[in-house]
């Protein structure tokens, strides 16, 4: 029997959307039912989420050659992004302050490190985005001490929602000790930050982790739209890529002179499109064992559908109501009916 009532289908998808996240989880009762836009997802390990967006370079908005996003941070989190990337570089004003730059200051300064971490605060807390788990990618050209990051971290307030690994968590070379989202959501940890360098064996800030012990990347700045390789360019000399997560740097760039490369705009839509980057998702999947990465990276993330084919997109509330409808379906299903 196929249900004709529309009425009685809304009046069945309301009653379900109300009583639905009650009743799944049991990490935390009163909270939503998606973590990262997927129920499945709270209940999995941080190392073995399916792949999620990033945003290469996310601090540096613009339509200059240096600049590789169009909108703001807040915005690209909105999209769907959950890896979020930045270069970090000492402020020319002032030496113990750390500034977003681009290569270099003078090339391209999108402000101080401590505003734009107060930006993505203020998404984490916004109504609606209480289950998002939002990842930190911060490079360190200019070896600033972790005690000026941290400093950065406590004044924008971001701080009390960074993850600090226990005793056995996220222990180096064991995918298996990490924790699920719901753990991490149910702590209020919220934030993981990796940085590049300088963060080894230090406890001034223990929330900032060394990226290299728990990723390695694939080669960037690559000019070949077939994205054919997915060796691991970092860290250098790593025979194999057991017990570590991996980033996909699959943003496209475009060689204007002998050794100068800039973001490749024209062909953003192609490169961003769910078919492009789930084909190298695939790719590198057969060459490491089966194992999918972590995280791909992409420039200029409001072109293109990659939020269509990708798993991992999040915090959508259409992605909620779909959710609703399956369930609602389901229901009608049980009792001789369908939707």
């Amino acid at each position: 029997m196929r249900l004709s009532n529309p009425l009685l289908f809304n009046t069945l998808l309301i009653l379900l959307t109300a009583i639905v996240p009650a009743l799944s989880f049991s990490f935390h009762p009163s909270r939503a039912l998606l973590c990262n836009n997927s129920p499945s997802h709270c209940t999995t390990r941080y190392s073995s989420l399916p792949p999620q967006i990033g945003s290469h370079d996310s601090p540096f908005i613009g339509p200059f050659p240096s600049q590789n996003q169009n909108i703001a941070t807040s915005a690209q989190l909105d999209r769907g992004v959950r890896m979020l990337q930045a270069q970090t570089h000492r402020a020319l004003d002032d030496p113990n302050a750390i500034q977003l730059c681009h290569t270099d200051c003078l090339l391209e300064d999108a402000g101080r490190l401590q505003d734009w971490l107060g930006e993505i605060k203020t998404w984490l807390e916004r109504e609606g985005n209480g289950n998002e788990v939002v990842t930190l990618l911060l490079t360190n050209g200019d070896a600033i001490s972790m005690q000026a990051f941290g400093e950065a971290f406590k004044k924008s307030e971001i701080e009390k929602h960074c993850f600090v690994p226990g005793e056995k968590e996220a222990v180096v070379g064991d995918l298996e000790s990490w924790p699920t989202l719901g753990d991490m959501i149910a702590r209020g940890k919220r934030v993981v930050v990796f940085m590049d360098s300088g963060a080894e064996s230090q406890k001034a800030s223990p929330y900032i982790l060394p990226e290299f012990p728990y990723f390695f990347e694939t080669p960037f700045g690559v000019t070949d739209p077939a994205f054919p390789s997915c060796s691991i360019d970092r860290p250098p000399n790593t025979p194999s890529a057991d017990g570590r997560m991996y980033i996909i740097n699959h943003f496209l760039d475009v060689e204007v002179a002998p050794g100068v490369k800039i973001p490749d705009r024209l062909r953003a839509g192609r490169t961003n499109s769910g078919a492009d980057v789930a084909a190298q998702v695939e790719r590198c999947k057969g060459v490491h064992r089966g194992r999918r990465a972590s995280f791909v990276l992409l420039d200029f993330v409001d072109v293109g559908d990659w939020d269509r084919d990708v798993k991992g997109k999040g915090g959508s509330e259409g992605g909620f109501l779909e959710k609703a409808r399956e369930a609602a379906c389901g229901l009608l299903g049980g009792i001789g009916l369908a939707c």
